[in-house]
């Protein structure tokens, strides 16, 4: 048996933020925003939705999805860089809502890549078979760190959870490889200061750009595979620019690229299961689809991983 993913879910805030909305707020617009980032459009969490209600609404359709009650979980992993308070976790709060008896609970604090942490840490239990059901979910409320004074990172991120149960599934399908690594000295690039969040967007850019790539081709060769069996590159909806960057070190079309940057903007640790979860939702993503699952984040961290897409 491997590891793969049984049910997926997603939540998004009702709040639109267009980049036609940041034009009254800051000195900035649309074009340039689309022209350097992709992004048209974000969604804001109102001030009554924390990250854990978000955490919420997204387990519950995957557990859903999954075809499962929240008591068939054996635990519970929540990647995120913007949680309800320091402690209790998230993922504490979301077992207790969730009523999925006393099974271990744990965040994960890899910004970006963390969803990458989660299934990778998440597949070595069910390698084991230690655990058999493991709900992840990559959630942010970035916009409660986000410094609106400073239009070179308020127009980039948005809020959002979703969430995967993983678990056994037939040999041939799951997980086939995967790739997680960090570099520290970057952690000056990419940081929260008090309450706000900052970037230098030149580095982290540079990094990105040959991380991604990198860590992409790395998990393909891994899993025994070609570009030509590759049916669709997911990376992290951080900016568009990158994501191009990456998909043609893989060299593979432009249509094998899934993008919902430009629906969502950069959501952290939700963005690459978000990208998913909407692309299983509309049939885009089938059966038996080779999927490359590809994230860098704060830390500086990141992470990657090659999946064959079914049960």
């Amino acid at each position: 048996m491997g590891a793969g993913i049984l049910g997926i879910g997603k939540y998004i805030p009702e709040r639109v933020l267009t980049n036609f909305d940041l034009e009254k707020m800051m000195d900035t617009s649309d074009e340039w925003i689309k022209t350097r980032t992709g992004i048209e459009e974000r969604r804001i969490a109102d001030d009554n939705t924390d990250t854990s209600d978000m955490a919420y609404y997204a387990a519950k359709e995957a557990i859903k999805n999954a075809g499962i009650t929240a008591k068939d979980l054996d635990l519970i992993l929540v990647a995120t860089v913007t949680p309800d308070q320091p402690f209790p976790s998230v993922s504490c709060m979301l077992q207790d809502r969730l009523g999925a008896n006393h099974v271990p609970a744990m965040d994960i604090s890899a910004a970006c890549s963390g969803f990458m942490y989660g299934m990778i840490t998440a597949k070595q239990f069910i390698d084991t078979k230690t655990y058999t059901n493991i709900l992840i979910v990559g959630v942010e409320k970035l916009s409660k760190i986000t410094d609106w004074n400073d239009r070179g990172t308020a127009v980039l991120f948005g809020d959002a959870a979703a969430a995967a149960v993983m678990g056994p599934v037939s040999d041939d399908k799951g997980i086939l490889s995967f790739e997680l690594g960090s570099d520290g000295s970057g952690g000056k690039y990419l940081y929260q200061e008090g309450s706000k969040l900052v970037m230098n967007g030149r580095e982290v850019f540079k990094f990105a750009v040959r991380q991604m790539g990198e860590s992409a081709v790395h998990v393909v060769e891994k899993a025994g595979l070609t570009k030509e069996d590759i049916d669709y590159l997911i990376p992290h909806q951080a900016n568009i620019r990158i994501m191009e960057a990456s998909r043609q070190r893989l060299d593979i079309p432009e249509e094998k690229l899934i993008k919902t940057v430009h629906k969502f903007g950069n959501t952290s640790a939700s963005s690459i299961p978000l990208a998913l979860a909407v692309n299983v939702e509309n049939g885009k993503i089938k059966d038996g689809d080779v999927l490359v699952l590809v994230g860098f984040g704060g830390g500086l961290t990141w992470g990657a991983v090659a999946l064959r897409w079914g049960k």
